[in-house]
């Protein structure tokens, strides 16, 4: 670099920057060449002074944007390859004008040996970041290798594209859009000429000079602006006579002083572009700076012209600094905006209504990523799985952290008969109402259904008929692999158990001690979960080589007691010849047996720990205090204490984020978790629920389901997820259906596949109104926790308007807050309109949400208080092994744990053949057992399985893959 060249950036970095704070004076040096610049001739345009008063502006749009959202910042990112000085001047000019209004610019230096695929791989992480407004690419690129310039420029997002030179937001321009990023440089000077008063529509332009940057979008703006323009070029024949006759004349033609007096119409604007350096040896630096027009001959013509410097080069800054905070606005605009812009899939119901499956096919879904652009999602926070649904990223709560979250509806049912009373249905006809009928900002929130019914008997979760979750198949099958990846972290923690107790039965202490902190190139230490055990043993030293003989055998002997292991292998099929079975046969394993049994995949305590943990942090914690067994002393043994937490957390890490799918009217569903609610609490996670509360915003709704009746889903809903998370339902509905109240009244038996009674299919007014009891006593479940309970008649064909309103008539007087017949699964959303404005009133009246019992009270007194106020019963009875298991885990600190109720879902009472609402029965709990990581104390209340069996004939008869279309037949 020349020293002539290091002269003139220096001066060229004193010019365009203010050296003060906005609207102060500037030096008296800069005043005076100002001043000599000024006198005499044409109006001088002093783009500086203008640009200041941009800044000013944009400071204090700035300002009002942190007093909308305090916590929130413009952010420009001017990203810089190599190292080249005239770069770095005008980097630092852009910097400070960002300081000034208040913008965070982030100089992203990256290094000459840079590769073209690594380049736009780092701006598609800017383009994806939330807190990026504005992405800069400063040219010329100063790299080793050869890199396409162009490519680069189109690989900033044109949301982004704060330069204005992506091809989308040059060609947006070149066809009148004026709505996208305008270049700068050219946007500048349209500023500046609009400042001197001269009308620019059905004025004469020309612009001299045809760059990409400044003089093709400067003809496009001034065309716009309604101009008469013409283009000149090198190729162009007769210049000063076109240019005589511009009353508007931008110059940026790259000549020093090209642009004598005698080429410009008496009185016209000169806009001059050019900055070129000249010696001059009268001046300090021996140079200066001069323009393309040659300024101190044209100024006795024009009537108004820019200077060099001091002109438009300040312009060029404000109008990136303007563009940059229209990004930012733009941005802010979509995180407050209340009301999304949802557009909702057209329904027709046919008649009669037809299966499931073939309602479903005949509905195509939206790209997913178009779904997740219309709920407010941004780019970086989806992760696609195809074009119909996606994970979400846990990043989202961050950015919506100030945001205020939504009403939060859970949906419950009744105690249901062994066919199911439609709650996902009769949820996903709600939210279908609120968002495509109502234009309400709405999510429901799902579990994910288990392999183990959609292939037995019961089917799949997605709803029926018109109100459910699309496509069906991938709902209810793999998904996005959440439960295997359950499934494969559950039985990795199984397999180390049992290695561990083999290995410590066939070693003794220093060998075992030796193998498990091995020397590894003369050096060995220990793995952090190591240190932690070591800690949690009251041991202080870090060198596996300090500690003592007795040291050894206390860190590296768990001494786990075979009769108190509670960790069960699963699989998420129904298969009842894994509920007993005998682990080590193998010779191998020297003899060293044990009974144990699987348990379905969804019964994993790993899936409730999915479902309440709020963040990985969290999850991995309760991982590590999940309890698998008790050692000899009594003392609980943890998935920590065998190593093997941050493996699991690992398996884990993709699976704490919730999937999106989508309703069939095209709403938004998060589906995410599946416990069952009969053996564990029976929700969908946490983080589910609180990116759906956020997304919704204030005015909004996430609905939620709770497994089976309220007795056991919604109860544990409250009691566990909510007094977890924090959050406060506003409302309940509570599904209900004739026929279930009819079974209960004392109807016949209604078995899967086989044909109902005629009782169910007529109407009969008396049976139905000695089943009202068991109605009654899910109403008073949801007020005991201050919920008020719209109840929702889910309607079937073989109902009577009689029997809707003789529910209806009960539910009131009981003190419902409303009852409502509803017809989703025949009409869709528009169907349950009603409901939907019920729900809507109901969580307008404010919220009384309590919990059922205080953490404190002993854990037989928060049995009793569940089983008495929820199901009816007079007391609780421990058996003598479930008694002293309350006492162990009480002595082991988990008695101030919430309880988890494990009891049959056919009855309120702990026998299933016993309907209705039975009172003053004695509820027998028979075993007792601490998920420590997912914070509960199961009570198993009668013989409860947790591995389901087959039926004579379960659904994978009809199961079936057509192989000329590649679909699934058969679900339902």
């Amino acid at each position: 670099m020349s020293a002539q060249y290091q002269k003139f950036l220096k001066v060229l970095e004193k010019w365009p920057a203010d050296k003060t704070k906005i609207g102060s004076s500037v030096q008296r040096g800069d005043d005076d060449t100002a001043r000599k610049m000024s006198s005499n001739g044409a109006n001088v345009i002093i783009g500086r002074a203008v640009a200041r008063t941009i800044h000013g502006e944009l400071g204090n749009e700035v300002l009002s944007m942190k007093k909308l959202l305090p916590n929130f910042t413009p952010g420009l990112r001017i990203v810089q390859v190599g190292g080249r000085e005239d770069s770095n001047v005008y980097i630092r000019m852009k910097i400070k004008a960002a300081e000034e209004i208040g913008i965070e610019a982030v100089h992203v230096k990256l290094p000459r040996t840079i590769t073209q695929v690594e380049l736009i791989d780092k701006i598609n992480d800017l383009n994806d970041d939330p807190r990026v407004h504005g992405i800069i690419v400063q040219m010329p690129l100063d790299c080793e290798r050869n890199i396409d310039s162009h490519r680069i420029t189109d690989a900033v997002s044109p949301e982004k594209d704060v330069d204005g030179l992506h091809t989308i937001n040059e060609g947006r321009l070149a066809i009148g859009d004026l709505g996208g990023f305008l270049p700068c440089t050219p946007w500048g000077c349209i500023e500046l000429i609009r400042r001197t008063g001269v009308e620019i529509a059905g004025a004469t332009a020309v612009v001299l000079g045809r760059s990409k940057i400044v003089g093709t979008p400067a003809a496009e703006m001034l065309k716009w602006a309604h101009a008469t323009v013409t283009v000149c070029h090198s190729k162009t024949r007769n210049i000063e006579e076109i240019t005589r006759t511009a009353d508007i004349l931008v110059v940026g033609i790259g000549v020093p002083e090209m642009v004598k007096a005698s080429w410009i119409k008496p009185g016209a604007v000169v806009i001059d572009c050019g900055i070129n350096v000249k010696p001059d040896p009268t001046k300090p630096s021996g140079t200066r700076l001069v323009g393309d027009v040659d300024y101190w001959e044209a100024k006795k013509v024009a009537g108004h012209i820019t200077p060099v410097p001091f002109g438009v080069g300040p312009m060029t800054v404000a109008m990136l600094m303007k563009n940059t905070v229209r990004s930012a606005a733009k941005a802010l605009d979509r995180q407050l905006r209340t009301q999304w812009t949802l557009e909702p899939l057209p329904l027709t119901p046919l008649r009669p209504v037809p299966s499931d499956i073939v309602i479903a096919r005949g509905q195509k879904p939206k790209d997913i990523a178009v779904l997740a652009k219309e709920i407010g999602l941004e780019p970086r926070e989806v992760s696609l799985y195809g074009n119909k649904k996606a994970k979400i990223s846990l990043s989202v709560l961050e950015r919506l952290a100030d945001k205020e979250a939504g009403n939060y509806v859970v949906v419950a049912g009744i105690t249901p008969t062994p066919l199911g009373e439609g709650k996902s249905t009769s949820l996903m006809g709600l939210v279908q109402a609120l968002g495509a009928h109502k234009q309400r900002n709405v999510i429901a929130a799902l579990r994910q259904p288990s392999q183990g019914p959609t292939f037995g008997i019961k089917g799949g979760a997605a709803g029926g008929g018109y109100a459910q979750v699309i496509p069906m198949e991938e709902f209810n099958l793999h998904l996005t692999g959440d439960i295997h990846a359950v499934s494969a972290a559950n039985n990795l923690l199984a397999a180390q158990l049992d290695t561990r107790i083999f290995h410590e039965c066939t070693q003794k202490d220093k060998a075992l001690y030796e193998r498990l902190v091995p020397r590894v190139k003369g050096q060995r230490k220990f793995s952090p979960i190591q240190l932690r055990r070591l800690q949690r043993l009251g041991i202080e030293k870090t060198d596996p080589d300090a500690l003592t003989e007795q040291e050894y055998g206390a860190f590296a002997r768990l001494d786990i007691d075979p009769e108190t292991i509670m960790w069960e292998r699963v699989v998420d099929i129904n298969d009842r010849y894994l509920r007993a079975i005998t682990v080590g046969q193998s010779p191998t394993e020297k003899g060293i047996t044990r009974e144990t049994r699987f348990s379905i995949a969804v019964a994993s305590e790993i899936m409730a720990v999915l479902a309440l943990s709020r963040c990985l942090k969290d999850m991995k914690q309760r991982l590590a205090d999940m309890v698998v067994a008790f050692d000899r002393a009594g003392k609980p043994v943890t998935a920590d204490d065998l190593g093997v937490t941050g493996a699991l957390a690992v398996l884990l890490k993709e699976a704490l984020e919730p999937n999106l799918m989508q309703s069939l009217e095209g709403t938004p569903v998060l589906v995410h978790a599946g416990p069952f609610a009969n053996i564990a609490h029976g929700c969908n996670s946490i983080i589910a629920d609180e990116i759906g509360l956020k997304l919704v915003g204030k005015g909004g709704f996430v609905c939620t389901e709770a497994g089976f009746g309220s007795d056991i889903g919604m109860e544990k809903f409250c009691n566990i997820k909510c007094r977890t998370s924090g959050r406060k339902p506003n409302a309940m509905v509570l599904v209900t259906t004739v026929r279930a109240i009819k079974m209960h009244g004392g109807g016949a038996a209604v078995t899967p596949g086989a044909p109902l009674n005629k009782q169910y299919t007529e109407e009969n007014l008396e049976l139905l109104e000695k089943g009202l009891p068991n109605l009654l006593q899910h109403i008073a479940n949801g007020q005991a926790f201050g919920m008020p309970v719209v109840v929702c008649i889910n309607v079937h064909v073989t109902d009577t308007p009689a029997e809707h309103e003789l529910l209806k008539k009960a539910s009131l007087k009981a003190g419902a807050f409303a009852a409502v017949v509803s017809t989703h699964w025949s009409d869709g959303g528009a169907g349950a309109v009603e409901l939907a404005d019920a729900v809507i009133k109901a969580c307008d009246k404010g919220n009384n949400f309590k919990l059922l019992y205080d953490l404190e009270l002993p854990l037989l007194d928060k049995m009793t208080k569940i089983a008495t106020t929820m199901y009816g019963a007079g007391q609780v009875v421990l058996s003598a092994s479930a008694q002293e298991k309350v006492k162990r885990l009480t002595e082991a600190g988990f008695g101030n744990l919430p309880v988890c109720m494990s009891k049959t879902s056919g009855s309120l009472s702990g026998d299933a053949k016993i309907k209705g609402a039975p009172k003053g029965f004695t509820l027998d709990v028979e075993d007792v057992y601490v998920s420590a990581g997912a914070g509960f104390v199961v009570a198993m209340c009668g013989e409860i399985t947790k591995m389901p069996g087959l039926s004579t004939r379960p659904a994978i008869y009809d199961i079936d893959l057509n192989t000329e279309t590649g679909q699934i037949e058969g679900l339902f």
